[in-house]
């Protein structure tokens, strides 16, 4: 099969097409710019464009299949030259759904958690040598590529996003892997410029959980009361399977889980990191892993790529980076680490980074997220404001909104890393939550910190 990916560059895109050329297929591809690490990936395999842009000449009959990313536009050259040839066009959920008919799919769904759950189940998985295919939308240890397809596996777990699937295809992901097997972790409003209301959010997964296949197993967290409403609620011939936060203590700056064969140190930590495992576990029994299988497994999972992922350590201080950008990610995560270091000092430093967080009507959400935090911090570029051409924010409404007296906010770069390297970190611990960097932090520096 001939493939041409159109936004070749983006995280699952270049994980597919590096999938789909291990698999034996022809693969190209192109985009106006590529950064690490797809770029240096698409570049070992043969697979980085010659040169960036968009070229229609590369788009022709012979090609069988079209993937086109969310980075590309409607009116975008290639877009138009394959939609005039009349080529079979797919947004890569569509073409996993394609790739995995006889397989059996598990997918993994929520506002927050799905990487971490995901991650989870490879991981244990990986460690007991069953192979799967699957789709994950961070850098795994121990996987090289975040995407593997085969013909012979009987099972692909997916990562299910409610982000649209493309351009052309306003449908959110997860509403096209009709799962087998699911999970819905939790729900908190997102995406704003895409779902304007939080009951059309929320209608996004009654849809998923309506779009099972008659007799599916959906495992939900039924501590999140949205969740339990869409799950419970839905007459879909499913079998439903709640989980909840494991027992589990803290003793010495480590959370032991309390299990059947005695107390069982994790490297992760956080009641909804607990609340992930419990989920995971049932997904694994599902696919054939028992319970003292998994605990063997999962004690030595340390966590998916910027999840509370621990970028320093010392005898007094420690540093944290987390992708966590939406309010209820925020306040978890801020909660998590305070309560993990009860005896330290917590610095939370939150960059509103994403087109909800930069919203000024959708800031109110965040009220309370940093009050786990003994310092809080905000930052924010008001130079990706005007990107993003939204209303102007001001320092004003983001203290009113996190209601916080001593909340700190930061709009330049140097302010900001300069306030974070003069900070006395003896008996500390940091955590820096951001989708982006802080317009330009060198996360290498911080290590150097401590």
């Amino acid at each position: 099969m001939n493939i041409h990916f159109i936004a070749i560059g983006g995280s699952a895109m270049h994980n597919l097409a590096i999938a789909l050329h291990q698999k034996g297929y022809q693969v190209s591809g192109s985009d106006d710019t590529i950064h690490d690490p797809s770029k240096s990936r698409l570049e070992k395999y043969g697979l980085l464009p010659i040169e960036f842009g968009w070229f229609p000449e590369k788009i022709a009959s012979e090609l069988d299949v079209i993937i086109l990313g969310m980075h590309a536009k409607k009116d975008n050259p290639e877009l138009l030259k394959a939609q005039e040839l009349g080529l079979k066009i797919y947004s890569y959920p569509e073409f996993l759904y394609e790739q995995s008919k006889d397989k059996t799919r598990v997918v993994i769904g929520g506002s927050h958690g799905k990487t971490t759950i995901t991650s989870m189940i490879l991981h244990v998985l990986n460690y007991h040598e069953k192979e799967v295919d699957y789709m994950v939308g961070a850098q795994l240890e121990g996987f090289e590529t975040m995407v593997h397809l085969t013909k012979e596996n009987d099972f692909i777990v997916l990562e299910g996003d409610e982000y649209l699937s493309s351009p052309i295809d306003r449908r959110p992901k997860f509403h096209l892997y009709k799962p087998n097997i699911a999970l819905l972790s939790g729900i908190a409003w997102d995406h704003i410029n895409v779902f304007p209301t939080f009951e059309n959010y929320v209608e996004q997964f009654k849809v998923f959980t309506d779009s099972m296949i008659n007799g599916g197993i959906m495992v939900y967290n039924e501590e999140d009361t949205i969740v339990k409403e869409v799950v419970e609620s839905s007459e879909n011939h499913i079998k439903k399977y709640p989980y909840s936060t494991p027992k589990h203590f803290i003793d010495n700056g480590i959370t032991f889980l309390e299990t059947a064969e005695g107390n069982l140190p994790l490297e992760v930590f956080g009641k909804h990191n607990l609340q992930n495992l419990a989920g995971a576990k049932w997904i694994c029994q599902h696919m054939g892993v028992d319970e003292d299988d998994f605990y063997e497994a999962i004690a030595s999972f340390n966590g998916a790529s910027k999840r509370l992922e621990k970028i320093t350590e010392s005898n007094a201080t420690v540093i944290f980076k987390d992708f966590a950008h939406s309010p209820s990610k925020v306040e978890a995560t801020t909660k998590a680490v305070k309560e993990q270091y009860s005896e330290r000092t917590v610095i939370a430093c939150l960059e509103l980074h994403t087109y909800s967080s930069l919203n000024a009507t959708f800031l109110a959400e965040y009220k309370g997220a940093l009050d786990s935090a003994d310092k809080a911090v905000v930052f924010y570029s008001p130079h990706a404001v005007q990107i993003k051409q939204l209303e102007e924010v001001t320092e004003d409404q983001i203290a009113n909104a996190f209601d916080r007296d001593d909340l700190i906010i930061y709009t330049n770069p140097q302010e900001f890393k300069n306030f974070l390297f003069h900070q006395n970190l003896e008996k500390t611990a940091v955590v820096l939550m951001s989708s982006g960097n802080y317009g330009g932090l060198d996360f290498n520096e911080v290590k150097n910190l401590i």
